[in-house]
């Protein structure tokens, strides 16, 4: 029965699903600069509490060891070896450090000393200022109302961050089966673009669905021939002209091969245009113009591409591509870099734009699903 439940669970999540334990292991440096900074852990390491834990450690050992060694070389034992002490077998001990123990540190009123210092951590890991005043604002009336001190912001904060990211849309891709969904993808250079068009085109085809790419990216010197390696790594079919063609041309003849030859999803790549670019931009929307005139009966997901390293730019980016391609959710790329991760809450809470995709890792099957609940619980 719990074999039956478990290959449900796992049946349930899919291969998009991402495991905790993964998400962990990738945001270890979002958690040292998010979380870490802004919470009281409530321990210390003090000289005293060395004393008191090696004090402790060598009354264990005393009271644990049940025999006397005979004086032997201390070498000619290891640990776990088998011995005889008085006509009994004892067994050596492994020897462990000791463990100093953890000290709690007295509870800090949450006063405007402790609410400046909170909302300056909070910007440094990138929540940006609107999102900090935000929180801190609701802290201090939080505080007022329920008696909080310091030892209440770690729960505060994470019922906070669940909040935040469950109040946009849903996370999830929408892919709706029988008919043809075209996934439009947008970004500036250097945010992953290319890599996410691949990973993603290589799981629906893991999936068993039919794939379609359109190499809209006519701008960018071998940005055609990169997305085509990457169609033949992931196994699926591609749609590009000559260097220098028009992206809208491009993008028509996908449209027509994918309705034609019964694709269940076209992803389009575009231009890695500067969003401080007008001809570039105005080159977008022509291109969200040719399929909202030729496909306008499709699903269709827009997708920003953002570089979770590049901090609250990423806010003028959705900002500026959000008003030239109406976005339904964003990818965001390299957060098992250095990114700090707060960038995640201020998409959420500024464009109430959902976090659809987050890139973990180099491999083929690391770009996963965002789950907000995983993401919050990741990081503390």
């Amino acid at each position: 029965m719990a074999m039956d439940q478990e290959q449900e669970q796992k049946q349930k999540s899919g291969f998009w699903g991402s495991t905790l334990s993964k998400l962990k292991s990738a945001l270890s440096r979002t958690k040292e600069a998010l979380v870490d900074p802004v919470i009281d852990h409530d321990e210390d390491q003090s000289p005293a509490a060395d004393v008191a834990g090696n004090e402790a450690a060598q009354s264990q050992s005393t009271e644990t060891t049940s025999y006397s060694a005979p004086s032997a070389p201390t070498n000619d034992w290891a640990a776990g070896d088998h011995v005889q002490v008085n006509n009994q077998t004892a067994t050596v001990p492994q020897a462990t450090p000791a463990q100093a123990p953890k000290i709690a540190h007295p509870a800090r009123p949450i006063d405007d000393d402790f609410l400046e210092e909170l909302e300056e951590k909070l910007i440094r890991a990138d929540l940006g200022l609107s999102v900090a005043e935000s929180l801190v604002s609701h802290l201090r009336k939080e505080a007022k109302q329920r008696n909080l001190n310091s030892h209440d912001v770690e729960p505060f904060l994470k019922e906070e961050f669940r909040t935040t990211l469950n109040a946009t849309a849903s996370t999830k891709i929408n892919i709706q089966p029988g008919k043809l969904n075209i996934i439009l993808v947008v970004g500036v250079n250097g945010t992953g673009k290319t890599t996410s068009i691949g990973k993603l085109c290589w799981r629906f085809k893991q999936e068993g669905k039919k794939v379609l790419m359109a190499a809209g990216d006519t701008f960018r010197a071998a940005a055609e021939s990169q997305l085509e390696i990457w169609s033949q790594r992931a196994g699926v079919d591609i749609v590009r002209l000559a260097d220098g063609s028009d992206p809208g041309a491009v993008v028509y003849q996908a449209v027509q091969k994918a309705k034609a030859d019964s694709y269940d999803i076209l992803i389009v790549d575009t231009a890695g245009r500067l969003h401080n670019k007008a001809n570039l931009m105005a080159e977008l929307k022509k291109v969200r113009s040719v399929i909202d005139k030729n496909a306008s009966d499709c699903p269709l997901e827009s997708l920003l591409v953002i570089d979770a390293t590049t901090g609250q730019n990423g806010l003028q980016q959705a900002k500026v591509f959000g008003e030239i391609c109406p976005l339904t959710g964003v990818i965001l790329t390299k957060l098992d870099g250095t990114a700090k991760g707060g960038i995640v809450f201020s998409i959420a809470k500024e464009h109430k734009i959902p976090v659809k995709l987050i890139g973990l890792g180099e491999q083929i099957d690391d770009l996963r699903d965002f789950e907000p609940e995983l993401f919050v619980e990741a990081l503390f």
